[in-house]
């Protein structure tokens, strides 16, 4: 849904009514995952998706009385073979999804908005209940806005955003969808390395932010970016780090070559909740660096949170190899869950 923000503003700002559809649940090869969403205007226009194609004209139709009566209905749809091939799958399945009226002004949704557009995570939750509109948000800060639910689903919820999955539960016979949006991901570069330009490439088009670390004004100032990193800094590690949120969706590669440098990162990072750390070296500069950690009181769990040699096995060449064996690494881990 977060690709849909601008847009929701943009209808927003001009007072035009609109629905919002969500897919709930699949069985089979659905050709869109649960958590995909379509907006549709009470005059047909679209943007989003919900089915690749499929059922997306079903939806349509059905949003003009939503929109009118400012209610909701839960939708279900079975995806034939040839629709899907279509659409590039091999085979068909069903989806149900729950289309509402986007209220607008509304609280809940102006800080989903605002969340997503500033990074920052937070959780939706919806009472399937046909005819009503009943949503509730954890917002970033942990607060709960909207209608009241059961305790037990707000423990599903923290429960489901720490798995980084949505999730369809009952709780005292009515149904909920919890709608989980995580941050987005953020890559930690501690070092402007030769491989560094290539490591931001890649992870940019997979939808990472891109902070890159290094105190070493030669190398910030002379590393040439084909892509710009989110945030470049001419800082020790040990000086910016403490500025950003290590967590499960907090990736950090260490790449400088330099142990002042390596070390000061490793000291913060081994002892935070980030979910990859993965440094340069062959296998002796890593018994090397094991010795100093081993040395500054770390102990062999921690030292092991440190994938060295860094990356997948692919037998890289190159800087450009390397860096696809170090996204891959994080990647690996990103998507454990799923």
């Amino acid at each position: 849904m977060k690709e849909l923000v601008t847009q929701i503003m943009e209808w927003t700002n001009e007072k035009k009514p609109f629905a919002i559809a969500r897919v709930i649940q699949t069985w089979g090869s659905s050709p869109r995952p649960v958590g995909s969403a379509m907006i549709v205007s009470a005059v047909g226009e679209m943007a989003g998706s919900v089915s690749g194609g499929c059922v997306e004209g079903a939806v349509i139709k059905e949003s003009k009385g939503i929109i009118a009566g400012n209610s909701s209905r839960r939708l279900s749809y079975g995806v034939s073979d040839d629709e899907a091939w279509s659409v590039g799958l091999t085979c068909g399945g069903k989806v149900q999804i729950y289309l509402q009226a986007y209220r607008h002004p509304s609280e809940i949704w102006d800080t989903l908005n605002q969340s997503l557009r500033e990074n920052k995570s937070c959780t939706l939750i919806t009472a399937l209940l046909d005819g009503e509109n009943k949503n509730t948000l954890i917002s970033p800060g942990g607060n709960v806005i909207g209608n009241d639910v059961p305790e037990e689903v707000l423990t599903k919820a923290s429960e489901a955003y720490a798995k980084r999955s949505h999730d369809l539960i009952t709780v005292n016979e009515t149904q909920y969808f919890i709608h989980v949006f995580p941050r987005r991901s953020q890559l930690l570069i501690i070092g402007a390395a030769h491989i560094t330009s290539d490591l931001v490439q890649l992870a940019k088009l997979h939808d990472f932010e891109t902070i890159v670390i290094d105190p070493r004004g030669a190398f910030v100032n002379n590393t040439q970016f084909a892509v710009p990193p989110d945030q470049l800094l001419e800082k020790y590690p040990s000086e910016v780090l403490e500025n950003f949120e290590l967590d499960a969706d907090t990736y950090a590669v260490i790449l400088s070559h330099d142990p002042k440098i390596d070390d000061n990162a490793l000291q913060i990072l081994l002892r935070s909740k980030v979910a990859y750390i993965g440094a340069l070296g062959s296998r002796k500069t890593h018994e090397k660096r094991v010795g100093r950690l081993t040395e500054m009181g770390f102990s062999k769990e921690e030292i092991e949170r440190i994938e060295a040699p860094i990356g997948m096995d692919i037998h890289a060449q190159g800087a450009k190899e390397i860096a696809l064996s170090i996204l891959g690494s994080v990647i690996r881990i990103k998507n454990a869950h799923l």
